[in-house]
């Protein structure tokens, strides 16, 4: 699937099973970072702020999670038990998702803009 016009349009094409945790992860994004301007990029939903902050995307068995190269390091710790590289982490569709690491992930993202 290409070409989603915005999150939106990106969420309503997904398993309706997975809709509510993509709206709960939005609006988790956005908790952290109010001011992050919703995008579609790489065809995933995007949050920008002086550059992009975070992306997510549905994959079959677990939504991947991008913040960046290095808040994976930053959050190795409370990463054990999921996959994760630089960059990408995987949150499992199986288990319930962990929306306060996510609000920490990319509240870290936030503060770790240059001016």
């Amino acid at each position: 699937m290409s070409g989603y016009m915005d999150i939106d349009d990106y969420i309503s094409k997904q398993p309706l099973e997975i809709q509510l945790v993509l709206q709960i992860m939005r609006k988790t994004i956005h908790k952290a970072a109010p001011n992050a301007v919703e995008k579609i990029s790489y065809q995933m939903p995007t949050f920008w702020e002086k550059e992009n902050l975070v992306h997510f995307a549905v994959f079959k068995n677990h939504i991947g999670f991008y913040p960046g190269g290095e808040a994976t390091g930053v959050f190795s710790k409370r990463l054990e038990g999921y996959q994760y590289s630089k960059g990408a982490i995987q949150f499992p569709l199986h288990r319930e998702i962990d929306y306060d690491l996510i609000y920490d992930i990319t509240s870290w993202r936030l503060m770790s803009l240059k001016p």
